[in-house]
C-alpha cells in the first residue's frame, strides 16, 4: 500500500512540474523529461537562444546602419552561421536556426523532429495562440542516444520584412538571387511564424 502511493505522489510531482511549464508556454513531449535534469537544461536552452539572438541583431543591426539591406545580406549569409557555431563550441549545445520556409537549404533544413514541431507551432498559431510563447522541448532518443531538444518560435518582426516580406526592393531581391539560389524565405507578413531556434545537446 505504501509502495502504490509512493507511486501516486511520485506522480503528481511529475504532471505538477509539466503543468507549471506548459503555463510558462512551454509544452513538455516527453514522459522521461523530469528525470533528465529538464527544468536546468530548459533555462540554459532559454538562455543560450536569448543571447544568439541578441547576437545575431545587433550584427544585423549594425550591417543595416553601415551598409543598407544589400550589405545585411552579407553579413547575415557570413555571420549567421559563425554566430551559431560560437555558440555552439561555448555552450556544448548544438545552436541553430530553421524554418518550414528556408534561405539556405544546405545549412538550415528541418529534421523530422523538427518539421513535426515547425507544423505544430503552425497549428497554434491558427488556433490563436501567441508566436511569443511557443516552445517545444523534448527528450529524445534515436540510435541509442538520448538528447535533450528545444525549439523556439520566431515572430516575424518589421526588421525582418526588409529581406523576407512580400514586397522587397529591386536591389534586395537581386542581392538574395545571387547569395541564395534556392531562397524560398520570401513573402512573409508582419506576425507569420518566421522560423524557429533550434538546440540540443546530449544527456
Amino acid at each position: 500500500m505504501i509502495e502504490g502511493q509512493d507511486m501516486l505522489n511520485t506522480l503528481k510531482k511529475k504532471r505538477t512540474r509539466v503543468l507549471i511549464a506548459i503555463t510558462s508556454g512551454i509544452t513538455l513531449m516527453s514522459s522521461g523529461f523530469a528525470e533528465t535534469g529538464g527544468d536546468a537544461n530548459l533555462e540554459e536552452a532559454k538562455g543560450i537562444i536569448k543571447a544568439f539572438s541578441s547576437s545575431l541583431q545587433a550584427e544585423l543591426q549594425a550591417a543595416l546602419n553601415a551598409g543598407g539591406p544589400t550589405n545585411a545580406i552579407r553579413v547575415c549569409k557570413e555571420r549567421a552561421p559563425a554566430i551559431a557555431a560560437d555558440y555552439s563550441a561555448r555552450t556544448g549545445w548544438d545552436v541553430g536556426r530553421t524554418s518550414l520556409k528556408l534561405r539556405n537549404p544546405a545549412a538550415n533544413a528541418p529534421d523530422a523532429w523538427e518539421q513535426q514541431v515547425l507544423l505544430k507551432f503552425e497549428e497554434r498559431k491558427a488556433g490563436g495562440e501567441d508566436i511569443k510563447t511557443m516552445a517545444v522541448a523534448e527528450v529524445t532518443q534515436v540510435n541509442g542516444e538520448k538528447r535533450f531538444r528545444y525549439m523556439q518560435a520566431i515572430p516575424t518582426g518589421g526588421l525582418c520584412l526588409t529581406c523576407h516580406g512580400e514586397a522587397l526592393a529591386p536591389a534586395v531581391g537581386t542581392a538574395l538571387d545571387r547569395a541564395y539560389p534556392q531562397d524560398q524565405a520570401r513573402g512573409f507578413s508582419l506576425g507569420d511564424i518566421r522560423g524557429a531556434f533550434t538546440l540540443s545537446k546530449p544527456l
